[in-house]
């Protein structure tokens, strides 16, 4: 059986697709790294995951019912319990929250 180069690119089409949605797949199982207080650029910041225990006398900027679920940065989903945010790259924040980066532009 003599196969077509018609087949060929259909099949090595498939083959590339399963390939990428197996890859897909793993990627968004993998549970993201979540951000740590005690992390360099999250200490610099005032990051904690609480945002009732912020340092008010050191972040006086911070005002009752800032959160990171509502702060412009954040990128998660309403609901969700941590979400990404554009200062922290691949790691994660707690929705409930705070940085003296909060902005709710």
């Amino acid at each position: 059986m003599k196969a077509s180069r018609r087949s060929f690119m259909m099949l090595s089409a498939s083959a590339c697709a399963s390939l990428a949605a197996l890859s897909f797949s793993r990627v968004a199982q993998a549970d993201p790294q979540k951000v740590n207080e005690s992390d360099a650029d999250a200490a610099k910041l005032g990051y904690v995951e609480v945002a009732s225990k912020v340092d008010k006398a050191k972040y006086s900027n911070y005002a009752a019912g800032q959160e990171c679920s509502n702060c412009s940065l954040y990128q998660g989903k309403e609901g969700d319990a941590y979400g990404g945010c554009t200062l922290f790259g691949t790691k994660v924040v707690a929705a409930h929250g705070w940085c003296a980066s909060y902005s709710n532009f």
